[in-house]
């Protein structure tokens, strides 16, 4: 099943581009979680994103591309979500070096639940290069992988 394969590449994804209502697409950890349908992500008081949502926007597009196998744009709706026991299970290094401990007050947590996402599954650089230097060989075009549309 095509939403399957989505949440599974989703895993390997540490970074992608989010923005909310009229606040610009910005770097963020993405936490991919099947089990809640949602796409997690840690972020402070103050943001950009966060004064979006707090204001009562709540359309995100999140931007996935570069580092894995999955590129992706990602629709669906964010709010602001106030759960310790997800702090706790998402809190890592990377969030850590952000705040003074997770019990630092301006930590925020951001749900998005996607509700449509078009999707590339490539087979990495190496992968591609090589359907690169194939096509120039054969002359046929490159094979760049999966692409498929999902609703949530």
């Amino acid at each position: 099943m095509l939403i399957d394969r989505f949440w599974k590449e989703m895993e390997s994804v540490h970074s992608a581009m989010l923005s909310v209502g009229d606040a610009r697409h910005v770097p963020m950890s993405p936490y991919a979680r099947k089990e809640d349908r949602a796409i997690w992500f840690i972020t402070a008081q103050g943001t950009a994103l966060v004064e979006a949502i707090t204001s009562g926007q709540s359309d995100a597009s999140l931007i996935v591309t570069g580092e894995s196998n999955i590129h992706a744009r990602i629709e669906g709706s964010a709010s602001l979500v106030q759960d310790r026991a997800k702090l706790e299970e998402l809190w890592n290094p990377v969030a850590s070096s952000w705040f003074d401990g997770i019990d630092d007050p301006d930590i925020r947590l951001i749900r998005l639940v996607p509700t449509e996402a078009e999707v590339w599954l490539t087979s990495g650089g190496m992968g591609f290069a090589f359907e690169l230097v194939k096509s120039k060989l054969t002359g046929k075009q490159p094979d760049t992988g999966e692409h498929f549309s999902v609703t949530f």
